[in-house]
């Protein structure tokens, strides 16, 4: 498996933690966020992990930003991406399971570095559902 990951300022913290547990898992990892606490803008980041997904250079993304909504909807702009922003285990897991989540938004200021670890767990480990929730994700324009 292949993971693209890409953070601001607000996650670098946390991308180095995911980076590790990446590697630990035996996951290739494409990092293009900032490894500094230095302020950068959230697209410059986003927008190449959503790349990666759209052209289908990586598995799934992960991004990180202090709320996770501008990665989030910053990802989103890109075609067959949908980003999800998620705020503990369960919305992770339904963000797979019903919505074919393929990268995971992840807001840095507002949850743990272990739950955001339990996060990243939860959402490469959790397939997408099918079933009448295909026939949902369908409907979203690509």
């Amino acid at each position: 498996m292949k993971v693209a990951i890409g953070n601001d300022h607000a996650g670098t913290e946390y991308k180095l933690a995911i980076i590790g547990l990446l590697k630990s898992m035996q996951i290739e990892v494409i990092n293009h966020g900032t490894d500094g606490t230095d302020s950068v803008d959230y697209p410059d980041h986003a927008h190449p992990v959503a790349y990666d997904v759209e052209k289908g250079n990586v598995d799934m993304g992960i991004i990180i930003c202090g709320s996770g909504n501008g990665a989030c909807m910053t990802a989103n702009k890109q075609q067959n991406v949908r980003a999800a922003l998620c705020w503990n285990k369960e919305i992770t897991q339904l963000a797979r399971e019903h919505n074919d989540a393929n990268i995971l938004s992840l807001p840095a200021r507002y949850i743990s570095l272990p739950q955001a670890l339990e996060m990243v767990r939860t959402f490469l480990a959790t397939s997408f559902s099918g079933g009448r929730h295909e026939r949902r994700v369908e409907k979203i324009p690509v």
